[in-house]
């Protein structure tokens, strides 16, 4: 569902980052927004409620070259984590062109992280689009804390399907790039077979 934007030759991606309430989507934003050239990024916008927020920022990332003349633009976006924010999240997921699904690692955490992967399910489902067919990475965050599931175990419950997968540290940046970049690669990847 890219946008393409013939005057400036750029094509407009959308990526989202879906997970529970606090399992660092927006600490993923704010690491990838802190690092990333001011020339080639827009303004964070922050979104928020009395009890979450969603944020949302776009940057022209130079290294991944262009597709036919057109430089790609990325928009990253996260959703609310709260389940009563549901509306919300089907409106971010509108006009998706890869998401990322940021788990939380620790043993407390298992049940919520099932729950907003089949709401994402869902959800996109209603939209029109099927999860097993657009670019998808799972992100295993707060891998440093002592209560964590393993690797193993987060692998086996949420990606079965194994899609591209990556363990991280969000306050300190460990993985936060890898996601991103193989996000985009796929998302690039479906661009060129579209024919954009």
């Amino acid at each position: 569902m890219s946008f393409i934007n013939y005057s400036s030759r750029e094509i407009n991606c959308k990526i989202v980052y879906y997970g529970p309430g606090l399992c660092g989507k927006t600490t993923n934003l704010q690491y990838i927004y802190n690092k990333t050239n001011p020339e080639t990024k827009g303004k964070l916008i922050s979104l928020s409620t009395e009890t979450d927020r969603t944020l949302f920022f776009d940057f022209l990332p130079l290294s991944l070259g262009e597709i036919r003349g057109f430089k790609t633009r990325f928009h990253l976006y996260t959703v609310p984590g709260q389940v009563f924010y549901d509306a919300s999240r089907k409106l971010i997921l509108k006009g998706v062109d890869g998401v990322v699904f940021v788990a939380d690692s620790q043993v407390e955490r298992m049940e919520a992280n099932i729950e907003s992967m089949e709401n994402l399910r869902v959800n996109l489902q209603d939209q029109g689009y099927d999860l097993n067919k657009i670019p998808f990475v799972v992100q295993y965050n707060k891998r440093d804390l002592p209560n964590a599931v393993s690797e193993d175990e987060l692998r086996k419950v949420l990606n079965p399907r194994k899609v591209p997968d990556y363990p991280a540290v969000a306050p300190t940046g460990v993985g936060v790039f890898d996601t991103l970049k193989s996000v985009a690669k796929l998302v690039l990847t479906e661009l060129k077979k579209g024919g954009a």
